[in-house]
C-alpha cells in the first residue's frame, strides 16, 4: 500500500509538468500556404510575390494557435422545435516574436513558407517590453 502511495505522489509531480519547463531545444514549426493565381496583382511575378506574403501570414497564424490556441464558438438555432441555421467560427489572437523563416517556396500553383519558433527566444523578447496599441484618434499637442 505504501508502494502504491509512493508510486501515486512520484507519477503526480513528474507526469503532469507545465509547458512552462520545455527543453531548451523545443521548436514550434508550422507551414503557411497561398495559391498564386487566386493573388490579385498587374503579372505573374506581382502574384507570386503576394502570395510569399500571404503564405507567411498564414504560417504565423498557425504559430499563433499552437501557442495560444484557439477560441471557437458555435451557435445552432431552433424554429419550431426545428435545427435552423447553424454557425461555426474561429478565432487566434496572439503576438509572436522570434520566429524565423526556414523555407520559403513555390510548389505548382501554391506559395509555401515554413517558420520555426524557439521557444525560449520568445519568452527572451516578450520580457523586453510589452506590445503597444495603436491609439485611434491622433492627440493634438499644443505648444
Amino acid at each position: 500500500m505504501k508502494k502504491l502511495f509512493l508510486f501515486a505522489i512520484v507519477f503526480a509531480m513528474v507526469g503532469c509538468q507545465p509547458l512552462s519547463n520545455m527543453r531548451p531545444d523545443d521548436f514550434l514549426t508550422a507551414v503557411g500556404y497561398a495559391s498564386i493565381g487566386e493573388q490579385k496583382g498587374r503579372n505573374e511575378e506581382e502574384k507570386q510575390v503576394r502570395a510569399m506574403r500571404a503564405s507567411k501570414i498564414d504560417a504565423y497564424r498557425e504559430l499563433a494557435e499552437q501557442v495560444y490556441g484557439m477560441r471557437v464558438s458555435g451557435r445552432a438555432e431552433l424554429i419550431d422545435q426545428r435545427l435552423g441555421t447553424e454557425q461555426t467560427s474561429g478565432a487566434v489572437d496572439g503576438v509572436i516574436r522570434g520566429a524565423e523563416v526556414i523555407r520559403s517556396y513555390k510548389v505548382g500553383d501554391s506559395y509555401v513558407t515554413e517558420l520555426r519558433l524557439d521557444i525560449q527566444k520568445m519568452n527572451k523578447l516578450r520580457d523586453y517590453g510589452e506590445v503597444q496599441q495603436v491609439p485611434e484618434k491622433r492627440q493634438q499637442t499644443l505648444f
